[in-house]
C-alpha cells in the first residue's frame, strides 16, 4: 500500500509538472503584509490553480496561472486579539487564495490554505451549469518552518484541495510569517522535496578514501509508548474527532554531533502533548503538539459510500542532535480505513510508513474521526493484524483439540481389542 501510494504521488506530481509546462508559469509574485509600518508576513511565489467544476455533461478541469497582477486582499491581517494571521490574494473576477498561520513559539506553519473562485466568471468557466462564489479548503498543506527562518521550496508542491482533483501547485516559494524584521530571516527550512533533490544531484564519483566508518551506531530503542486520548471538539463542545492510542515516531536525520545520518525512534508522551484540531463535513484533522515536535493527521471521508481512512500525515521536529530540522509528510495515504459512526482499532503494532526517513508507529490504537455519538467511541472495527492475531490461538487450540480427539478414540480402540482377546471360562 505504501509503494503504491508513493508511486502515485510521484505520478501526480510529475502530471502537475507536465501540466505547468504546457499552461506556463506566473510571475513570481511579491506581497507582505504589514500592521502600520512593520511585516509580519512577506512571500515570493509562483502558483498554478487546478479547479473541477461542473458542466452540463459532466465535469472539466481548468487550470489558471495565479497572474502578476494579483492583488493583497482587505482581509490580509497580522492577527491579534485572537485572530489569525491571513495573507490573501485577489485576482480575476472575484477569485482569492488564503493560507492563515499558526505558531507554538518555536514553529509556524500554514494552518488553512483556502481557495475561492467565481463560476460566474464565463472566460475562466466557460459552459460551468452552475455560478457564483465556490469556497474550498484545507488544513493538510505541509508548510511550516522554525521560527525566524525562511520557508524555501523551490521544487512544485502540491496541496490537494478536497477529493474531487483541485488543487493549488506552488513553485518557487519562499515565505516567512511572524517575522521580527521587514527582511526574510538568512536562515532557511528546507521544504523535503528540495532536500530530496538535493541528495540526488550529489555527484556519485569516487570519495576521498576514509578509514572512518560513516555510518552511526543507531540508538537504543524506546519501549511501548504510553497510550494517550485525544479529543477534537466542534463549535458547541461536543467531541467530533476520539483518539485513543500509542504512538511512536521512526525517524532518519544528519546528527550534528556525530556529522552522519542517524536513525532515532522516539515516543511521544501523552502528558506532555497537547492536540487540537478541526472538523468537517468530509474532512478532520488532529494536530499533536509537544516539545519541539508536531504531528498531524489528516482525515477524509466519502460521503457516497459512508468510508473513511486516513489521509495525510505531516510531522516537523527540530530535535538537539539535528543538523536541520525536519519537516515532511504524505498527503496520498490509505490507512486507518473505517465506516462512518464506527471506529476503528488495531491492538497491534502498526507501521505506517509515510516517507523514505519518517514512519509511525502505533499502540493499542482506535480511533474515530467522523459520526461521534455521545462523546464515546461508535462500534470498533478491528484490523487485519487483529484479527490474525485471533485467528492464531483458534487453529492452535482447534488442532490440540483434534490431537487429543485422536489419542482418546485410539485409546478407546485399543481398549476393546483388549477385551476382545479373553474368554469367559
Amino acid at each position: 500500500m505504501a509503494q503504491y501510494s508513493n508511486k502515485h504521488s510521484q505520478l501526480v506530481k510529475i502530471a502537475f509538472i507536465a501540466i505547468l509546462g504546457c499552461v506556463g508559469v506566473a510571475q513570481a509574485l511579491t506581497v507582505e503584509v504589514k500592521d502600520g509600518n512593520a511585516t509580519c508576513i512577506k512571500a515570493e511565489l509562483s502558483a498554478l490553480l487546478s479547479i473541477v467544476y461542473t458542466v452540463s455533461n459532466g465535469t472539466r478541469t481548468v487550470r489558471v496561472p495565479l497572474p502578476d497582477s494579483a492583488t493583497l486582499g482587505s482581509s490580509s491581517s497580522c492577527g491579534g486579539d485572537g485572530r489569525a494571521p491571513w495573507l490573501v490574494l485577489t485576482f480575476g473576477s472575484g477569485h482569492a487564495l488564503g493560507l492563515s498561520f499558526s505558531s507554538d513559539g518555536a514553529q509556524y506553519r500554514v494552518d488553512n490554505l483556502t481557495l475561492e473562485y467565481n463560476l460566474s466568471d464565463s472566460a475562466t468557466f466557460p459552459e460551468a451549469s452552475g455560478s457564483g462564489l465556490v469556497t474550498l479548503s484545507t488544513a493538510s498543506t505541509g508548510i511550516l518552518a522554525g521560527v525566524n527562518t525562511t520557508y524555501r521550496c523551490v521544487s512544485d508542491s502540491v496541496v490537494s484541495l478536497g477529493g474531487d482533483g483541485a488543487a493549488v501547485i506552488f513553485s518557487n516559494l519562499t515565505m516567512e510569517a511572524y517575522m521580527p524584521g521587514a527582511d526574510l530571516s538568512p536562515n532557511e527550512t528546507i521544504c523535503t522535496a528540495d532536500q530530496s533533490v538535493t541528495t540526488e544531484a550529489l555527484p556519485t564519483t569516487a570519495a576521498p578514501k576514509t578509514s572512518a566508518v560513516t555510518t552511526a551506531p543507531a540508538p537504543t530503542p524506546p519501549g511501548n509508548p504510553e497510550r494517550g486520548n485525544y479529543t477534537v471538539t466542534n463549535g458547541n463542545g461536543t467531541a467530533c474527532l476520539l483518539a485513543r492510542m500509542g504512538l511512536q515516531l521512526n525517524l532518519t536525520y544528519v546528527s550534528s554531533s556525530l556529522n552522519t545520518t542517524v536513525q532515532q525512534i522516539v515516543n511521544l508522551h501523552p502528558n506532555l502533548t497537547r492536540n487540537q484540531g478541526s472538523c468537517a463535513q468530509s474532512s478532520a484533522t488532529l494536530w499533536l503538539q509537544e516539545e519541539r515536535t508536531n504531528l498531524n493527521f489528516s482525515f477524509v471521508l466519502n460521503t457516497t459510500t459512508n468510508k473513511y481512512h486516513l489521509s495525510g500525515i505531516s510531522l516537523s521536529a527540530d530535535w538537539p542532535d539535528m543538523q536541520e530540522p525536519f519537516s515532511g509528510g504524505n498527503e496520498s495515504l490509505n490507512y486507518l480505513r473505517g465506516t462512518l459512526g464506527r471506529s476503528y482499532m488495531c491492538s497491534a503494532e502498526q507501521t505506517l510508513p509515510v516517507l523514505s526517513e519518517f514512519s509511525l508507529n502505533t499502540f493499542q490504537l482506535q480511533v474515530q474521526p467522523f459520526g461521534v455519538s455521545g462523546d464515546q467511541f461508535g462500534a470498533a472495527e478491528e484490523c487485519q493484524l487483529d484479527e490474525d492475531n485471533m485467528l492464531i490461538p483458534i487453529i492452535v487450540g482447534a488442532a490440540l483439540a483434534g490431537l487429543v480427539l485422536i489419542v482418546l478414540v485410539a485409546y478407546l480402540i485399543g481398549r476393546k481389542r483388549s477385551h476382545a482377546g479373553y474368554q469367559t471360562i
